[in-house]
């Protein structure tokens, strides 16, 4: 009687399983917290009764790991994590992404592999088959590609496990390369009952959208729900923001895990009517804005940068009374909360009038500390000290340069004193045409909006204002007043750049759509301002290369996925 019922109780469950998504926020390199979070989460699904737990990609090295993939010592630790996780699993199967050894002796050491145990042993490896070399991925330069795709058998039931790029196979609208095999295809003709993907995706603005109508094409070709879990969370400059979801044949959305939370959610797979059915009681998230998406994006990603360094829970930045450092200092404060924000406004003979108020009021607003440094004294001493060499020359940026390099000097000053860490306050626009200045407001340890082109941060604030917090917490007059950097009598930014909604447009076309200079003429730009900016693009690639890092949110950002000369001609030659 007790050997039917186990019988029965194994086709019962063969028959439908309980599958559980769960996004974890990694450390990349922290073998030890990683396997802590992931030993957590297998014990909450194992308790649970959950029947499969599904993890992201790499989760137990964290991505993008980079160069700690050709340290012998850091891969035998992930092995042997590896194999702890594996021991660990008793009734709940474990499917996660990690790395695992290449030992065929040809090839790249180690394969980019999501493992699939129970009961402490291994049931199932797949490995990548596409490996990106684009933008910011370089994995080609560690990983050998899947010599083959197999479906894995569990539970009666026959899984097609794909990770990540596998499933991007000829997306992008702008194709940096094409790929001759087809992961999931191979999978659907094998014959799958259920198409799994882990991922490291990192977010961009316009990524929730296209994740989705690729998950749901795939779902509608191979007619097999989908099962996708992304991590959550910052490393560095890339933002992971989750949104893990659960899409079945007809190419809808049955369940989705919310933007930029840990967290996880269940469906029960039905294997006779291949589809998965939401739990009673779970609710979709609601679409988050893409506004707000940027916005919760720069938080998450100031907030882990500062817990995952941990270089200090206290921030500082410079307050000018400028649009640019005001967006900021809302970021710092929604990440690292007001009493661990310091702001400093630091105001020389050019300052307008508003440049201390408009910063007091907002800092009044934020509830944050702000200090007030005036510069005149040590910038009158700078020219006083360089007079011998200056004397007989007229007033150029070199002067203008030394208010900024004087303020940047004060800033990392405090920081070394205090232990803060200094955030940076410059946007995509004039980090693009180098409408900054070296070891001036060029310094910190992390460029918060850098990303944002000069319009968005505009946008921005007043989306803030009216929707986020729903009064004037950044004040009007910042966001109205003409933008400059106050530099010399009257400056006004427009004095050396095209107005930003021209200026902007053209950064977009060039930069992100990387269309070439007779194009964006030919969108009805005038020549004479296409050059200009490209130029000026062109000739700042040596400032950017020294900036600090900065958080990525758009397809193409300043940074690890963008990759051009210092020293190139092509600039030229291109006008001619």
């Amino acid at each position: 009687m007790a050997k039917k019922c186990i019988r029965e109780i194994k086709k019962r469950r063969s028959d439908s399983m309980k599958i559980r998504a769960e996004q974890l926020n990694v450390t990349v390199g922290d073998l030890k917290g990683n396997g802590e979070l992931i030993s957590e989460a297998l014990k909450r699904a194992e308790k649970e009764n959950i029947d499969l737990l599904v993890l992201p990609e790499l989760v137990t090295c964290g991505y993008p790991p980079m160069d700690l993939l050709e340290r012998k010592a850091f891969l035998e630790r992930l092995y042997q994590l590896n194999d702890k996780i594996i021991d660990q699993t008793t009734e709940t199967a474990l499917l996660f992404g990690t790395v695992t050894e290449n030992k065929s002796g040809t090839g790249r050491p180690i394969f980019n592999a999501a493992l699939l145990a129970q009961h402490g042993k291994l049931v199932g490896e797949a490995h990548k088959s596409l490996l990106p070399t684009y933008d910011v991925f370089d994995e080609f330069r560690y990983f050998e590609p899947a010599e083959k795709v197999e479906p894995i058998s569990f539970m009666g039931i026959s899984l097609g496990v794909t990770i990540c790029e596998d499933l991007w196979y000829n997306y992008s609208k702008r194709q940096y390369h094409t790929y001759s095999v087809h992961p999931a295809k191979e999978l659907g003709e094998k014959g799958i009952d259920l198409l799994l993907n882990v991922s490291a995706s990192p977010f961009d603005k316009n990524k929730t959208e296209n994740r989705f109508e690729l998950m749901s094409r795939h779902a509608r070709e191979r007619q097999v729900p989908v099962v996708y879990v992304n991590l959550v969370g910052a490393n560095t400059e890339l933002i992971f923001d989750g949104d893990s979801m659960f899409v079945n044949p007809d190419g809808k959305s049955v369940d989705r895990l919310p933007l930029f939370k840990a967290g996880f959610k269940d469906v029960v797979f039905d294997n006779q009517k291949k589809v998965v059915k939401q739990v009673p009681g779970a609710v979709q998230p609601e679409p988050m804005p893409r506004m707000r998406q940027m916005f919760e994006a720069l938080v998450m990603g100031v907030r882990d940068y500062l817990e995952k360094t941990g270089f200090t829970s206290k921030v500082l930045l410079g307050l000018s009374g400028g649009i640019d450092s005001a967006i900021t200092a809302v970021i710092a404060k929604e990440a690292a909360g007001a009493e661990n924000v310091l702001a400093v406004t630091m105001p020389s003979e050019f300052s307008s009038e508003g440049s201390v108020s408009d910063s007091e009021k907002l800092a009044d607003n934020l509830g944050v500390e702000l200090r007030e440094i005036a510069i005149k004294n040590i910038y009158n001493t700078y020219l006083d000290t360089l007079n011998p060499l200056f004397e007989g020359t007229e007033f150029n940026v070199a002067e203008e340069n030394l208010q900024s390099r004087s303020r940047g000097a004060l800033l990392m000053a405090i920081s070394n004193k205090f232990g803060h860490m200094l955030l940076n306050t410059g946007n995509k626009s004039e980090m693009a045409v180098g409408y900054c200045t070296l070891y001036g407001d060029m310094a910190g340890g992390l460029s918060v909006i850098s990303d944002l082109y000069k319009t968005e941060v505009f946008e921005m604030c007043r989306w803030l204002n009216e929707e986020y917090y729903g009064e004037e917490v950044i004040p009007e007059s910042i966001i109205t007043k003409p933008p400059s950097a106050e530099l010399r009598p009257d400056q006004k930014d427009s004095d050396s750049l095209p107005e930003y909604e021209v200026l902007d447009q053209i950064l977009a076309l060039y930069i992100e759509d990387q269309s070439g200079a007779q194009e964006i003429i030919q969108r009805g730009f005038e020549r004479e301002t296409v050059e200009k900016v490209i130029r000026l693009v062109d000739m700042t690639e040596y400032k950017r290369r020294q900036s600090p890092p900065g958080l990525r949110i758009s397809s193409k950002a300043f940074g690890i996925g963008r990759r051009l000369p210092i020293v190139q001609d092509w600039t030229n030659q291109q006008f001619a």
